[in-house]
């Protein structure tokens, strides 16, 4: 049992307190005590109404009141909620996502004597992958939160797939010179907030999360864990880029360079970035999904192959729980009440006119 409270509890108070005071002084002294008989009071010639009137008035004033704060009960209409995909992709910007092992040109695909491939890029790796699986659950909604120095949402949740593939057309690195370290726990506080708005505003929605980095960690202080998030996350996957040898990566700073200078190590020499998969697989069992060590263009299709909506759905999160208000039996009683308070006056007055 709830209480909506249509009429505010303050106004019900003020309403239907001194309106029960009234009731039961009146009804308390509607006998006296005279010569040791117990009489009742007469005004101006007529009867005064008797205790049982007042009590009877009281409960009505009551009822009214309980009627203003309006009861109700929860109720839960199975299958009612629209279901579907909600796809969040949690993307690496760093600097570290810059190194060029990752791909055709990667270190692992250089061969003796054979001059190498053009090296690409881990983040060219994450744009393959975000819209390819953007294209696997075509009819989902997407939304990109992408990390760096700080993180944000880059992209609401839309079911626009062509926006996500302008998304990772425009994508680029953080800048260089306002590098803040590496945290791969960044994202969490806005990715917990855009679960969380998801689910209340969608809770029949099933929601994947798909977390692209290399796993570095190069600022300072332990991550945070993201198995807070299990519960809002239904499935998806952490995908890491990189390779053990690592990559030199270009530096940045804003504007289009065809040829940017290799980032430096402080202790001499180009900087190289190594993928980290075992801070990867940690966020990956934190989440509850899987790690997949992403190291070509090849499809995504596997990785969504198990997302049934059926099977998922029918945890009951499209039920669409509410309230019913129990308004009609109060009303009934209150009528009753009504209808004893006319009679009784409609007798006493037939009595006087016959006196």
């Amino acid at each position: 049992m709830t209480w909506r409270t249509v009429v505010p509890v303050g106004v019900v108070l003020v309403t239907a307190l001194p309106l029960l005071a009234l009731c039961v002084a009146q009804a308390v002294g509607a006998r006296v005590v005279r010569d040791g008989r117990r009489v009742r009071v007469v005004r101006d010639g007529a009867l005064r109404a008797g205790p049982w009137t007042w009590w009877r008035r009281a409960l009505l004033v009551a009822v009214v009141a309980v009627v203003g704060l309006t009861p109700a009960v929860a109720t839960t209409q199975p299958g009612g909620a629209r279901t579907g995909v909600q796809v969040f992709f949690v993307v690496d910007r760093t600097g570290s996502m810059a190194a060029e092992d990752w791909g055709p040109g990667g270190p692992a695909a250089r061969q003796p004597g054979l001059p190498p491939e053009p090296a690409v890029r881990r983040l060219d790796g994450v744009r393959h992958d975000v819209v390819s699986l953007a294209t696997d659950l075509s009819g989902g909604s997407f939304a990109v939160i992408g990390f760096a120095d700080e993180a944000g949402t880059q992209l609401p949740l839309t079911d626009d797939v062509n926006a996500v593939r302008a998304w990772a057309q425009t994508v680029t690195q953080e800048v260089t010179a306002s590098s803040a370290g590496t945290l791969r726990d960044r994202p969490l506080a806005v990715l917990r907030r855009s679960l969380e708005d998801a689910a209340r505003r969608d809770p029949g929605m099933v929601r994947l999360v798909f977390y692209l980095s290399d796993g570095e960690q190069t600022g300072d202080g332990a991550p945070e864990s993201f198995a807070g998030l299990a519960p809002l996350v239904d499935g998806g996957a952490v995908l890491g880029y990189g390779t053990a040898e690592g990559g030199r990566m270009r530096s940045y700073d804003g504007t289009v360079d065809p040829d940017p200078p290799y980032i430096t190590d402080p202790a001499g020499g180009d900087a190289v970035s190594r993928v980290d998969e075992g801070a990867l697989r940690e966020v990956a069992d934190q989440l509850g999904v899987r790690y997949v060590h992403r190291t070509a263009p090849t499809p995504t299709a596997d990785l969504v192959a198990d997302v049934d909506l059926a099977t998922i759905a029918a945890d009951g999160r499209t039920d669409v729980r509410g309230t019913r208000d129990v308004v009609w039996p109060l009303a009934l009683l209150a009528a009753l009440l009504l209808a004893a308070d006319a009679w009784t006056w409609a007798r006493a007055s037939s009595r006087r006119r016959s006196a």
